[in-house]
């Protein structure tokens, strides 16, 4: 008795692994299929058969496309499948450790260009998508209020270093328009700005919620 259940955890790790396995492969599916023929045109069949699981397996891990397509979103942003919150990663440490405001959007200003290279077209594929269904709207809009959230949060930081050039309220609009992934999308995808321009451009917009240097 002692042998059999000394392999229990060992096989719940297993199955763990598996589950993970399994949705990660559907998250990817379906990554690539929203990219290349849009939201609408997607059904949880063709993801099952771009993953390579059972017709039912996207449905019964998910629940229905709008979640999948919220999965992907969530990964796009952060890198990965982990529970650790954005702020929280190592790539967004900087805009903490930043000792004066304009280092604070310097900062954000790398991390924006991250995940506009990341999430940049699946933003596209959620604004497209968000007259599909109440599921899809809804996405969308907690996309916004996610960025709205992000922008208050890097102002507030910038805030504690010193009085801004303008109402908190002002910077953080200011800020939440710049955070945009789909400005990536438009100036490195479709203008074919490079990369280290982006940032310097965004860092420079971002900066003018600070005050001038005297002198």
């Amino acid at each position: 008795m002692s042998d059999v259940k000394g392999k229990r955890p060992y096989r719940s790790t297993l199955r763990e692994a598996g589950a993970r396995q399994t949705r990660q492969a559907i998250v990817a599916a379906a990554s690539e299929l929203f990219l290349d023929q849009g939201y609408t045109a997607t059904s949880l069949s063709g993801i099952a058969t771009r993953a390579g699981v059972a017709r039912p397996t996207p449905h019964a891990v998910f629940g229905s496309k709008s979640a999948i397509l919220r999965a992907v979103v969530d990964q796009a942003l952060a890198g990965d499948d982990e529970p650790i919150p954005v702020a929280d990663r190592p790539w967004f440490q900087p805009v903490w450790q930043a000792t004066d405001q304009l280092g604070v959007f310097t900062a954000y200003a790398k991390v924006c260009t991250l995940i506009g290279a990341r999430a940049a077209r699946i933003f596209d594929t959620v604004r497209q998508a968000a007259d599909d269904s109440a599921e899809t709207a809804q996405l969308w809009q907690q996309v916004q209020d996610n960025r709205l959230a992000g922008a208050r949060m890097v102002c507030r930081r910038a805030a504690d270093l010193g009085p801004l050039a303008c109402e908190l309220d002002r910077a953080v609009d200011v800020i939440w328009v710049l955070n945009d992934p789909c400005l990536y999308g438009d100036l490195v995808h479709r203008r074919q700005w490079s990369e280290a321009a982006y940032t310097a451009w965004l860092a420079t917009h971002m900066g003018t919620v600070v005050p001038a240097p005297h002198g």
